[in-house]
């Protein structure tokens, strides 16, 4: 989230430069003013950090759901709804809300290291801003890669043209991210084919009963529903779910 934050400020700031370089007057516009540090380090105004922060905010959602634990465990969410079929019970709003919350339970430690080790020293004005986002990026990095699949990093490292990777430093977003977007699907769908299977064998059982008994014109889905949940309900499948769900991470 940093590493993609800081690109966006990267850009604008490469552009402001770039404009300057042409040798136009800016400074009509204070939000595009920049200047040079007796070290020789180019510093913009705060209104041109403030304008791509506000910019690269938009990229937010996007690395929410392709770098953190949310899009396996909304998924395994819905294929969950869709077993005990309850159609939209619970509400997409409310797995969007378990989703987030639960993504923020297993991110914690992360989020941890990275305040500690990123954030709280440039904010106390330790480290730059740049020594920070690389901090961030590579925290964020091992975390992706102890939850991506070797193979499916291979295909992709394969597809880029790659050398085999020596350390974690060596793998490149560009790469890690559609890799561990990839393996989270995997072993979402993993996960959600574990969890259909109990209720599958109560639907089956319930048709066969009711084509025994000859109630062909009443729907099994709709006898087989309150066995399902008394089913989810006696084995605290809410609880069992949510704790497996966050087991199958592995955090630094």
């Amino acid at each position: 989230m940093l590493k993609a934050l800081s690109f966006s400020i990267l850009l604008l700031l490469s552009a402001a430069s770039s404009t300057a370089a042409q040798g136009l007057d800016l400074s009509g516009l204070p939000a595009l003013n920049s200047s040079t540090s007796p070290d020789g380090e180019m510093t913009y105004s705060l209104s041109l950090q403030i304008l791509a922060l506000m910019t690269a905010l938009t990229l937010l959602p996007s690395l929410v759901l392709g770098m953190s634990s949310f899009t396996r465990i909304i998924i395994v969410l819905s294929i969950l709804r869709q077993a005990l079929g309850t159609q939209q019970t619970p509400p997409n709003q409310v797995l969007i809300a378990i989703a987030l919350f639960l993504s923020l339970f297993i991110m914690q430690p992360t989020l941890a290291e990275i305040y500690d080790t990123a954030l709280s020293p440039f904010l106390s004005e330790a480290i730059s801003a740049q020594a920070a986002v690389d901090r961030a990026a590579s925290i964020m990095k091992d975390f992706m890669l102890l939850n991506t699949r070797s193979d499916t990093l291979l295909i992709f490292s394969d597809m880029a043209g790659a050398e085999p990777y020596v350390s974690n430093d060596d793998v490149p977003f560009s790469t890690l991210l559609p890799a561990f977007i990839t393996s989270e699907l995997k072993t979402a769908f993993q996960i959600g084919f574990l969890l259909f299977l109990p209720f599958l064998v109560i639907d089956m059982v319930i048709a066969s009963i009711l084509m025994s008994l000859g109630m062909m014109m009443l729907s099994p889905m709709l006898v087989s529903l309150p066995f399902k949940l008394l089913l989810f309900v006696l084995v605290d499948g809410w609880a069992m779910t949510v704790g497996s769900l966050a087991a199958t991470f592995m955090s630094q």
